[in-house]
This record gives C-alpha cells, sequence and structure tokens, in this order.
C-alpha cells in the first residue's frame, strides 16, 4: 500500500516537472530574440545588437530613454529586423515621469510601421506614416473639451494618406483608446498590443497589480508582414522622461481551425474607425487659445507698443489743451 501511494506520488511529482518544463520550453520558443530588447542592452562598445537609436535617445544600464525631461526633444528606438509572422503580442515594459505636477507631455508612442528612424512630430516620428502606431499620450492638447481624461491610449492605422492632427490628439483618426493613468508610478508599468487574425488587442498591467487589464480590442485590422517594431517619444514646451526598460515580442498560433491563409502583403487597414468629435474652439478665440508663444507673443508686444504710443499721444494732445485754456484765465 505504502509502495503504491509512493508510486503515484512519484508520477504526479514527474508530471508537474514535466509540465513545467514544457510550459518553459514554449514560452522561449515563441519569443522572437530577434525582436525583443531586455537587459543588459550594450553590445560591443555603444551599439545595442540588432537595434538602432535616433534623436536625444540614450541607453544606461537600466533603461534606455528616448528624451529626458527637458523641452523639444525627440528620441527613438527601432528594431533593424522586419517583423515576418503573422500573429503577435509585443509587451513593452515603460515608465514615464517627470518633474512636473500639473503640465507635463507630450508622450510616446510604440509602432509598427513600414519606416522606421525618421524622426517627426507625431511622438517623435514621422507623420503619414504607414503601419500602426499605439499612442500613450499624456497631455490635451484639444482646444475644446474630449470626452475622456488624459493620460489616454489609442490606436491609429495609416497606409501613408492620414494626417494625425496634433492638436486635435488625434480624435478624428484613432479606431480606439481607453484612459490609463500610467505617469509618474513607483512601480513598473507595461503595455501589450495582441495582434492575432486580423484582430488588434491592447492591454496594461499600470495598477501594480500582475495581470493584464483590457484596454480595448478592435477587429477587421490588417497588417502586413515586413514591417518594424519601434518606439518613440517626443516633448514640446512640456516634457517628461519616457522611458523603455524592455521589448519582449512573442509569435502566437492562430485561433481559427485551419489557418491555411497566406500572409497579407497589402497596405494597412481597418474597418472601424472611432465616431469623430467635434473640435471645439476656444470662446476667447483662436488667438488666445494655446501656448503664448512664437508670432503670438510678437503680435501681442507689438500691439502693446501701438497701444503704449496711442495714449501717449492723446495724453500729450489733452494736456496741451487744457494747459492754453488755464493760461488764457490766468491772463
Amino acid at each position: 500500500m505504502d509502495v503504491c501511494r509512493w508510486q503515484i506520488s512519484w508520477i504526479v511529482g514527474l508530471l508537474l516537472f514535466l509540465s513545467n518544463v514544457i510550459g518553459d520550453f514554449d514560452k522561449r520558443d515563441y519569443l522572437k530574440r530577434e525582436h525583443t530588447l531586455v537587459k543588459p542592452y550594450s553590445g560591443s562598445g555603444f551599439s545595442v545588437p540588432l537595434w538602432d537609436f535616433v534623436g536625444t535617445t540614450m541607453v544606461t544600464n537600466n533603461y534606455v530613454r528616448l528624451t529626458p525631461d527637458y523641452q523639444s526633444r525627440q528620441g527613438g528606438i527601432w528594431n533593424t529586423m522586419p517583423l515576418m509572422v503573422k500573429n503577435w503580442e509585443l509587451h513593452v515594459h515603460f515608465k514615464v515621469h517627470g518633474s512636473g505636477k500639473n503640465l507635463f507631455g507630450d508622450g510616446f508612442a510604440v509602432w509598427y510601421a513600414r519606416d522606421r528612424n525618421q524622426l517627426g512630430h507625431v511622438f517623435g516620428n514621422k507623420d503619414f506614416f504607414v503601419g500602426l502606431g499605439i499612442f500613450l499620450d499624456t497631455y490635451s492638447n484639444h482646444n475644446g473639451p474630449h470626452n475622456h481624461e488624459h493620460p489616454y491610449i489609442s490606436a491609429m492605422v495609416n497606409n501613408g494618406t492620414l494626417h494625425y492632427d496634433h492638436d486635435r490628439d488625434g480624435t478624428h483618426t484613432e479606431i480606439a483608446g481607453c484612459e490609463a493613468k500610467f505617469r509618474n508610478k513607483e512601480y513598473d508599468t507595461y503595455v501589450a498590443i495582441r495582434y492575432q487574425d486580423e484582430t488588434l488587442k491592447v492591454s496594461t498591467d499600470i495598477d501594480n497589480e500582475g495581470k493584464w487589464k483590457e484596454c480595448f480590442i478592435v477587429h477587421g485590422v490588417k497588417l502586413p508582414i515586413g514591417y518594424y517594431i519601434g518606439a518613440t517619444a517626443a516633448t514640446g514646451e512640456l516634457a517628461d522622461n519616457h522611458d523603455i526598460i524592455s521589448m519582449k515580442l512573442y509569435e502566437l498560433e492562430s485561433l481559427r481551425k485551419e489557418d491555411d491563409t497566406a500572409a497579407y502583403h497589402g497596405l494597412p487597414s481597418a474597418q472601424f474607425f472611432a465616431s469623430p468629435r467635434d473640435h471645439i474652439e476656444d470662446p476667447k478665440g483662436g488667438f488666445t487659445s494655446g501656448s503664448m508663444s512664437g508670432w503670438k507673443v510678437f503680435i501681442i508686444i507689438i500691439i502693446a507698443i501701438i497701444g503704449l504710443a496711442v495714449c501717449g499721444v492723446v495724453g500729450y494732445v489733452v494736456f496741451n489743451k487744457d494747459g492754453g485754456y488755464n493760461s488764457k484765465r490766468f491772463y
């Protein structure tokens, strides 16, 4: 009896051990190391194998900083290998933080795009891009009210013909989005981007709970193989540190019973776009809306000088008239 119990315990233990080994093997097997960035980053010298850095990007022992907490910075990190799998999931470990309490920006983006290493005004990447952009936006540029708060995560699919309207926070071209309070956290923050069977799903782990929370899911998204993954960030008049700690890409199997479809090679497309929200102008007028800088400040200075000159002339004329009238009465 004791021998049977010992044999059963041994078999159960062996099965548990084998299940753990197989599970670990599957994870290692599906992790695409050529598309993965983890510590330690540096290879020989200051280069990082299979990754390019542009702009203000700085590599340290603990993170890759796309932008420091300074104004007017742009930086990016791009994988040098095109992604040739149809179904995949990308986990990004990141940290957005800075000294600003109420004003900070602008945010960063995670990309699956045709073109790489091209700095621009869309969170540090070029406008009219071709591919998928996931925007983690920390500052509202919209003059009128949104139906959501910031920070905000949204997605945009572009075939190269759409303009990202920075002043409207891309509300007219996003396919979905959700609020996500990921800034200035004392713990680790993650975002997961899954593309499987023409379905895009974005999830977050930003509450220190160690589990994924769905941000949004969109069906009918078509992305070709052969594009590049990357991350970019930008600061304007407001600033933040935008850090990437790791990027891990996993190949996924299709959930369809018979997935014999050929890999897609056309342009990116999406069947669904979020309902556009009207751009509500500031009641005070477009001139006073937004930041007071550049040509606005120059015009205000010119108007102030003209106003002071007019006031001086009027005061001089009035003074002379009063002085002449009083002198006549004195005599």
